[in-house]
């Protein structure tokens, strides 16, 4: 017998589960911590702030048990965060998280200065505000004492490995959504350490995220009561974590995050990228590759609609009149904060057309529910293009409990939903790592065959397939409509602010 200890770093909290070798959970614990927003749209936290919550956590998570039974720890945790460390390992200034937007100008310099084609050949990817090359020349262009002093770039995750081990590591799920890193080849870009002025030195080693990169040091194994020769693995984003954790790995494979964001992740034995940048193209946890679209709002648009608009929380009810599934003449652009796959706009805003005097409350849900799904849909048709068969999907997410919304999403997408028997996210997938870096499983392929399970499915109907690939086919006309209209808001709101 062996426990397993997977970390999820989040934005608000950090969730520690214990897995023993069988792949059940033993146990879970959640600390949070503060995040702070020093100015309109910035989001910021403290480094030392996570090591805290996650020594705290661990010590109550392994409380109860044998720590001599402690095999392995790694990490899942929030994409793109910069940390700078100086040259005595100090944190330089609070880490910039993956939802700041302060970096707009380095994106517009970095998409149209440099060139969305030499970003995609020299990463596979293009700018965004939350990605970490932004974030690095946002710092050198507005903070240069603090840029002088860098000695240690690394993503918040592996800060916490670093705090563990000493070792400064990365893995390529975490590092691919850096604009630093080149995809294809899996190593740093010389081309963008030059474009934003720093070294390779300043970056960490880059790890497959099944790899073991060290063990605990053992001032901190004193202190954590834990054996010091306990192997820690690499980890991954967040997103690749979770993605082992529903068992999406191996071509083809395909999980939908339905969540206060929405997440394609598309699983491919093979390097892929999508020639429109509709699509991040990423290497995956298990030495492989993906395609990740995300859609920054999801089931916060039906919250949004429910609580802030009609005023109540009984979701059920209100889903409960909805009746003629594929026939509503009103569709909704769920672009609340603004779109990052496939447009990459943030001037994007959510939009209703098609309302008539007959139009209700239950035409006004079922359009939110639906705009959602269409919208993941506009992500899936950009991975065919790039030559991935996707037949099946698994869907995790808090929309996920809605029945409604499954049917929905299952007949927009017409793919077979499949439901995972429990859903504990980045940190289940976590564990997992450590497992296969410990030699529990040969290969994450194994260790998710073994130990993730499905409860249900839900299968597309034809009558209904047929009945929202014409709504589709209207839903995607309105975006290019819009557009023109989103500039003349964004126009009239800057010179507001003037």
């Amino acid at each position: 017998m062996a426990y397993y200890i997977g970390i999820d770093l989040g934005t608000s909290a950090v969730k520690m589960l214990m897995m023993d070798n069988n792949g059940e959970i033993i146990k879970s614990v959640s600390k949070e911590y503060p995040l702070y927003f020093p100015q309109a749209g910035w989001s910021e936290q403290n480094p030392e702030d996570w090591w805290i919550a996650v020594k705290d956590g661990l010590k109550e998570l392994i409380a109860d048990y044998d720590k001599s039974m402690i095999g392995g720890i790694s990490f899942g945790g929030q994409m793109h965060g910069l940390v700078m460390l100086d040259k005595d390992d100090k944190v330089i200034r609070p880490a910039i998280l993956w939802n700041d937007g302060r970096s707009t100008k380095q994106c517009e310099y970095l998409n149209n200065i440099i060139g969305k084609e030499t970003l995609s050949e020299y990463t596979a990817n293009i700018a965004f505000a939350g990605f970490t090359a932004p974030k690095i020349l946002w710092v050198k262009e507005n903070e240069p004492d603090n840029f002088a002093r860098i000695n240690k770039i690394m993503l918040p995750k592996d800060y916490l490995a670093y705090m563990l081990t000493g070792v400064f590591s990365t893995d390529v799920s975490d590092a691919s959504g850096t604009l630093l890193f080149d995809v294809k080849n899996r190593c740093w870009s010389q081309e963008m350490c030059t474009i934003c002025g720093i070294t390779e030195e300043m970056l960490p080693k880059v790890y497959e995220s099944y790899e073991g990169i060290g063990t605990v040091l053992h001032q901190v194994a004193n202190e954590l009561g834990i054996n010091a020769e306990v192997k820690v693995a690499a980890g991954a984003s967040d997103n690749a974590a979770a993605a082992v954790a529903t068992g999406t790995v191996g071509e083809g494979k395909c999980n939908l995050s339905l969540g206060t964001s929405g997440t394609v992740f598309i699983s491919s034995d093979t390097f892929r990228a999508d020639e429109n940048n509709g699509l991040h193209s990423f290497c995956d946890a298990n030495g492989k590759y993906h395609l990740m679209g995300c859609m920054l709002s999801a089931a916060s648009c039906n919250k949004w609609w429910m609580e802030d608009i009609l005023y109540t929380k009984d979701y059920e009810k209100e889903q409960s009149i909805i009746e003629n599934l594929g026939e509503n003449q009103v569709y909704f652009l769920p672009y609340l904060m603004g779109e990052r796959s496939p447009y990459n706009n943030p001037d994007a805003r959510g939009t209703f057309i098609g309302m008539s005097m007959d139009t209700g409350r239950g035409h006004m849900t079922q359009a939110v529910l639906e705009g959602v799904a269409f919208a993941f849909r506009d992500m899936l048709e950009i991975s065919k293009k790039s030559g991935i068969k996707v037949e099946t999907t698994k869907v995790c997410g808090g929309g996920a409990k809605s029945r409604l919304w499954l049917r929905i999403l299952a007949n927009v997408l017409n793919l077979r939903l499949e439901i995972p028997e429990r859903e504990e996210g980045p940190s289940l997938g976590a564990a997992m790592l450590a497992a296969v870096a410990c030699g529990e499983y040969k290969t994450v392929e194994e260790a998710a065959e073994k130990i993730v399970k499905i409860k249900e499915f839900v299968e597309p109907e034809k009558k209904l397939v047929e009945n929202y690939d014409r709504c589709y086919e209207t839903f995607r006309q309105i975006y290019p409509a819009c557009k023109g209209i989103y500039d003349l808001i964004k126009n009239e709101t800057r010179r507001k602010e003037r």
